[in-house]
């Protein structure tokens, strides 16, 4: 355990609560986090978490600017339902990327949990645009990826991680609530 793990995930569990919140200060927080991970995975072998890390950081730029001007006219963005055909093809794209990336790990590195490290980094890419966008339906699927991260990071001693990811757990469906109850009074 380090103390650079524990201000990473500090990070990021202030970003994700303020998230919860739609609190523009999430995404600056988000990019502190994300390069803090980028490094620490880097370490630990995990490379496609790393590499996701990348892909936050420009995620995080855009979600930024689309929660502040991606709103009708430019305005704000409201929390809506995630059109059916995105749907199907974040899905889609998410299968696709996974696959893709757990075989370029398990011919082309030493990442010690391939399939895992595939699945987080699809379905957490999948997550992120979709809180950039401000679709509701992103927090169920950081549930579900949440409860897979939680035993992942234990099994890897990575304890200021495990916890991190059980208190993102917590947040996320607080998360969820609050904007449902957002989307209910805009409609």
């Amino acid at each position: 355990m380090s103390t650079f793990e524990i201000v990473a995930a500090a990070f990021g569990i202030v970003s994700v609560f303020l998230s919860t919140r739609q609190n523009i200060l999430s995404w600056p927080t988000s990019l502190v986090n994300v390069t803090m991970y980028a490094v620490y995975f880097f370490d630990h072998k995990l490379y496609a978490l790393m590499a996701l890390q990348a892909f936050f950081g420009v995620i995080s730029l855009y979600g930024w600017y689309e929660w502040l001007f991606g709103g009708q006219a430019k305005t704000e963005l409201k929390v809506t339902r995630t059109p059916r055909r995105q749907a199907l093809l974040l899905a889609l794209g998410g299968v696709i990327s996974m696959l893709a990336i757990w075989l370029l790990l398990s011919h082309h590195t030493a990442d010690p949990s391939p399939g895992m490290d595939a699945g987080f980094f699809a379905a957490s890419l999948v997550g992120q645009y979709m809180m950039a966008r401000k679709f509701v339906e992103c927090w169920p699927l950081w549930v579900a990826i949440n409860c897979v991260s939680v035993p992942f990071f234990y099994f890897q001693h990575s304890y200021p991680t495990m916890v991190q990811y059980a208190v993102f757990l917590g947040l996320a469906i607080l998360g969820w609530r609050q904007w449902k109850a957002s989307l209910a009074a805009s409609s």
